[in-house]
């Protein structure tokens, strides 16, 4: 059965009071650490294929397997086992705590041009020890008034829960949050809550995918953000 593509409104700048940013893809460079992780198995195959083809594969196996990985945490949601998976996930990052996601490059100055404008928070569906691990690496911390991550509400992303946590714990009406994220769970927890949705493609989703999950403007980078939202 074919999915209907969402019709979506026009991204009204001026309802935006209080930003919402997604971890993943959207603030640390999490599809090109993955990317490398995977070329690096690869090498011992490097006499069957090239160097730069290894990497082509490599991203789009990556990219594949996002949308399976998301369906997967979503079904756990639904059957109230998203628990079970962040403890396993919190435990494997604990053993494995010197591992830090780069940051997108042009993220910490775009924050600290916003920080004075917006109240902002992070909407993960990351568990809390590598969400924090990752902002106090890179000194990013300071800027989010509120850390949801997939431990915080009973269901993380694509259901609403979460961003509407956000909204009320930043005490800014959920119609005048702007969720900034790189994937179609993000697009889709923003229109279900209420929120608009920017997408980015520094991240595991593409503009075919995101424009058809609905989201209303798509930019090259978060680190653009700063300069659109001027």
């Amino acid at each position: 059965m074919t999915v209907p593509r969402r019709t979506a409104l026009p991204l009204d700048l001026s309802r935006v009071k209080a930003l919402l940013f997604d971890v993943d893809g959207t603030l640390a460079d999490s599809d090109n650490a993955m990317t490398d992780r995977v070329s690096r198995l690869l090498r011992p195959l490097r006499f069957l294929v090239n160097e730069a083809r290894a990497a082509a594969f490599s991203r789009k196996l990556v990219i594949a397997a996002e949308s399976p990985g998301n369906l997967l945490l979503e079904l756990a949601d639904r059957v109230s086992m998203d628990h079970l998976i962040a403890r396993f996930l919190e435990r494997r990052a604990a053993r494995q705590s010197a591992r830090v996601l780069p940051v997108i490059p042009g993220i910490p100055d775009m924050l600290a041009a916003l920080h004075a404008r917006f109240p902002m928070a992070v909407v993960s569906a990351r568990n809390n020890l590598t969400t924090l691990s990752f902002l106090r690496a890179h000194n990013l911390d300071a800027y989010f008034s509120l850390v949801v991550t997939s431990q915080t509400c009973a269901r993380t992303k694509p259901f609403p829960d979460p961003l509407l946590f956000a909204a009320q714990t930043l005490g800014v009406p959920i119609e005048n949050c702007l969720m900034i994220g790189d994937t179609t769970p993000d697009v889709r927890a923003a229109l279900a809550a209420g929120a608009q949705s920017l997408s980015v493609l520094c991240g595991f989703g593409t503009q075919k995918e995101l424009a058809h999950a609905g989201t209303q403007h798509v930019l090259p980078s978060t680190a653009d953000l700063a300069e659109f939202l001027r």
